[in-house]
């Protein structure tokens, strides 16, 4: 049956790497392998290319929990020792490219997106294996090669020689939750701005659960990378503007979402120091962000929502968390497949919800929720979430996932969120 295969699948592709963790030592230098693809396609069809693979001087990951367990991500990636085929790291991540997917304009042309993925640099020659998540859940691979880590026409370029500031040091990066961020539209002289405005942002983040209760296990870097212009592009308003990661608004035209499709050089920025999460902050007094799974989250500085707004995306970024509203305009559309389960740890279809935060909500409370007074503050299943009004639930009337009035997360997204700084941190 449909209805569980979800649950099946994720199952049977993460259970088998759940008896025990892999050898880092063994296996990996402390350094970075990054294999930068292209994913390219429309509605119907995708095809991934690879571009180039880089050394990078830091692993900023956990040093134990290098499988992945969470099952977590629209595409997943293995690496299996070629000698042993033993399967030694693996993430999930999402991407720009499948968001675009969805819209409207992907029925009509083909488009081509940048796409990065970093793991542990390795000491002998690994198969790297690329997977999409389809709409039912299961899964299907779009590239297998094998890479030598030996191989002479690996880049191993020096990174940027820009400045690099630990504004919140809590231990080495191997045991830490490392949210690192960049400058974008952020010109030389805007430098102390900049590192003002990162320690802004790591204050508002550490005051705000479960963040304040982990705060023992985050570090919080800085990478002082100019940019030739201040802001960002706002297309709408014909301004176009040099910077060091061309970010833009109107993403999708959508005027809020502020997006970039220069991952290369986002990465080849964030490659200065450690990082779990890479977090892009664009020097502006304009509303708006955006934030992608294992990829990266990005948000103003100046506009007074601006704190709400970054902590949002990186909910999104770095928890895996989903949208809980569905009556702002977006531009996907039929994001979620009603009869799956999504992967998502905060919305649910009811599929399976035995696998979501059933255990948050007392037997007293119906399923689904009434949006009422008597449940405003109680852990529930609201119908609306996802972008869609009808079939998707979330786990609250109102959460930082949903809108930048709440008070803060849920208890379901801060059990997440919880759950990934365990996971990054054992």
């Amino acid at each position: 049956m449909r209805t569980v295969i979800f649950g099946i699948i994720s199952y049977l592709l993460f259970a088998a790497c759940s008896n025990a963790q892999t050898d880092f030592d063994k296996y990996f230098e402390n350094q970075s392998m990054r294999v930068d693809l292209i994913l390219g396609g429309n509605k119907h069809m995708q095809s991934v290319y690879l571009l180039e693979i880089k050394q990078e001087p830091f692993w900023g990951g956990s040093i134990n929990n290098l499988v992945d367990e969470l099952g977590y991500g629209e595409y997943h990636f293995t690496i299996r020792n070629k000698e042993s085929d033993e399967l030694i790291y693996s993430r999930g991540f999402c991407t720009l490219f499948e968001e675009w997917r969805t819209t409207e304009e992907a029925k009509s042309i083909n488009k081509a997106f940048y796409q990065t993925v970093t793991f542990p640099y390795p000491k002998e020659e690994v198969i790297f294996t690329l997977n999409e998540r389809r709409k039912d859940g299961s899964y299907n691979a779009l590239l297998t090669m094998v890479i030598n880590p030996d191989d002479t026409n690996i880049r191993k370029e020096k990174v940027p020689d820009y400045e690099v500031v630990k504004l919140v040091d809590n231990g080495e990066p191997a045991n830490m939750v490392d949210l690192t961020f960049i400058a974008e539209g952020y010109q030389l002289d805007e430098m102390d701005k900049f590192k003002a405005d990162v320690k802004r942002m790591a204050d508002y983040i550490l005051s705000m659960e479960p963040y304040k209760s982990q705060q023992h296990k985050i570090n919080f870097w800085a990478v002082c990378s100019p940019s030739i212009d201040s802001e960002a592009d706002n297309p709408r308003r014909d301004k176009w503007v040099n910077t060091a990661v061309n970010s833009s608004f109107n993403t999708f035209y959508i005027d809020r979402y502020l997006e970039t499709g220069d991952v290369i050089s986002i990465r080849d920025i964030a490659a200065c120091a450690p990082y779990d999460h890479i977090c892009v902050l664009v020097n502006s007094d304009k509303y708006g962000g955006g934030g992608i799974y294992n990829h990266f989250s990005i948000g103003t500085s100046d506009h007074p929502s601006a704190r709400e707004v970054m902590l949002h995306e990186i909910g999104h970024g770095f928890g895996g968390l989903a949208d809980e509203y569905y009556t702002s305009d977006v531009a996907y559309q039929n994001f979620f497949d009603l009869n799956v389960e999504p992967w998502q740890p905060n919305i649910t279809t009811l599929v399976n919800f035995d696998s979501k935060w059933k255990h948050l909500v007392d037997p007293s409370t119906p399923i689904p929720t009434p949006v009422s007074k008597k449940y405003e503050d109680v852990s529930g299943v609201f119908e609306g979430g996802g972008y869609v009004e009808k079939g998707v639930y979330r786990p609250a009337v109102n959460c930082r996932m949903k809108t930048n009035e709440a008070e803060g997360f849920c208890p379901a997204c801060q059990a997440a969120l919880t759950k990934m700084i365990e996971f990054v941190t054992d």
